[in-house]
């Protein structure tokens, strides 16, 4: 996978500015060059569904006394950056940013990425990426980084409830039902989300407020299931916090009607 993802635009670095600097080379600094204030997806984490393409932004800032000549990001997984296990996509220019200069020194600099599901996006790669960097001067000054930036790469999750039966006489027992999955990329599809902790939750009518009742574990399949005693009308939903590798996600509430 790295070979296909990292390939081309590896082989853009080594070209950058003329500059033969190799990919798995420790960080480098020739001269007065600088990269700072790298953004990955405006600060947030780059959350991927089962089957769609995730897009994302990458910004930095690029400094150097003699002007800004050109820059490139890599997005990768990995222990490090020789044997990394997947990378981003580059939509266009084989990772090379497009840069704006704000100064006769300073430039602000851009470039896009894909993650796909079944290709760079795969379950043993969620959680931590890193940004590769690489900017040069005007006077062929330029730094190298391997890691400038870390971000994380999640898997979409979803969340479900049911509170029954409804209507319900105060006092008689409710079951709440509901089921966390999130996306498997091996599979393209979405898969359960086992043994994970979920937080039952409820909201009174004329409320705005949701009040955690207990917190039980996902299934084997991520399935839900508790009882409660019906007190008031109200809604109840699960909600669960998220892991590393996947995000936080809360179920929309589901109404029951306590006579």
């Amino acid at each position: 996978m790295r070979i296909r993802v990292l390939g081309a635009a590896v082989t853009g670095a080594l070209a950058l500015s003329a500059l033969a600097v190799p990919a798995a080379q420790a960080d480098t600094i020739e001269g007065d060059t600088t990269i700072s204030n790298v953004v990955v997806n405006g600060g947030k984490a780059v959350v991927v569904g089962a089957t769609t393409t995730k897009t994302v932004s990458v910004t930095f800032k690029v400094t150097d006394a003699s002007g800004v000549k050109d820059a490139m990001a890599i997005l990768w997984h990995g222990s490090d950056f020789d044997s990394s296990d997947s990378g981003a996509v580059a939509t266009s220019n084989d990772g090379y940013a497009t840069c704006t200069a704000t100064s006769s020194t300073t430039a602000n600099c851009k470039a896009s990425y894909e993650f796909e599901p079944q290709y760079n996006a795969v379950n043993s790669v969620a959680g931590t990426w890193k940004v590769w960097g690489i900017a040069s001067g005007k006077d062929a000054d330029y730094v190298q980084k391997d890691n400038v930036k870390t971000f994380q790469v999640q898997r979409l999750s979803k969340l479900t409830v049911n509170a029954s039966p409804e209507p319900v006489k105060k006092g008689k027992t409710i079951t709440v039902t509901g089921k966390l999955t999130r996306a498997n990329w091996d599979a393209a599809k979405y898969s359960g989300y086992s043994a994970q902790s979920v937080k039952l939750q409820f909201r009174k009518k004329g409320s705005s407020t949701y009040t955690t009742v207990k917190t039980i574990k996902s299934s084997s399949t991520g399935g839900l299931s508790t009882t409660v005693t019906a007190s008031a009308d109200g809604y109840y939903r699960y909600s669960f916090a998220g892991t590393s590798t996947t995000p936080a996600v809360s179920a929309t509430g589901d109404y029951i009607d306590v006579q």
